[in-house]
């Protein structure tokens, strides 16, 4: 995965835009999968387009709207929708908008996520009085995508995954251990493990996060 490691970032603050113009990075790609970083400048548009898989847009910052030739979806900072399959697609702004893009298959993707439905990523599953809540939201054998509520005190204990990993904080704020070295985190921000790297978390108050995964 393109990405910094060990440290506190920024997608938003990271992948400005520039003016008159759209951008796309990737971040990671097997072929077959991909993870990319969009950002559209005021006014722009990424013509609609035809595929054959899903895409799960999660914005960062700004407004954007996705469209086809029957709808309309506005999302703000915080939501995500998942495209249809073989409709065209489009992506426009008028103000800016900054956001992930992970390619899905229908098969691989919970139930509860709805095709051309915008969702709030942190609202898709509750805070419980000490306990730690899980939901995949995508999982295949290369990738997988959880999102996790934890309540105040509780927190993973030290341990690594099999691939690479990107955070993304969704609300509240807690502590990541890694490689020895403490990171205070926070919503809106991400962090990124190496494969084997060693973490642990710890909630600071309330707090959510999502977690996306590659599997080498």
């Amino acid at each position: 995965m393109k990405e910094k490691t060990g440290i506190v970032f920024s997608v938003a603050a990271d992948n400005q835009p520039v003016a008159g113009c759209t951008i796309s990075k990737e971040v990671y790609s097997d072929g077959q999968d991909y993870i990319s970083y969009f950002s559209l400048a005021e006014g722009t548009d990424i013509s609609a387009e035809i595929y054959s898989y899903h895409k799960l847009i999660i914005l960062a910052a700004g407004n954007l709207t996705v469209y086809t030739d029957k709808t309309q979806r506005q999302l703000t900072e915080g939501q995500g929708i998942l495209t249809p399959v073989d409709n065209p697609v489009g992506m426009r702004t008028d103000t800016k908008a900054i956001y992930t893009e992970i390619s899905v298959r229908r098969d691989t993707m919970n139930s509860i996520i709805k095709s051309g439905e915008v969702f709030e990523l942190a609202e898709l599953l509750p805070y419980q009085e000490g306990k730690i809540i899980n939901m995949d939201i995508a999982h295949n054998e290369k990738m997988k995508f959880v999102i996790m509520s934890f309540d105040e005190g509780t927190g993973l204990t030290e341990h690594a995954a099999p691939g690479e990993a990107l955070i993304f904080a969704l609300d509240g704020s807690a502590v990541i251990g890694y490689e020895g070295q403490e990171h205070c985190i926070k919503a809106g921000e991400n962090f990124k493990f190496a494969a084997g790297g060693k973490h642990w978390v710890k909630a600071d108050g309330r707090f959510k996060m999502a977690l996306l995964m590659t599997l080498a």
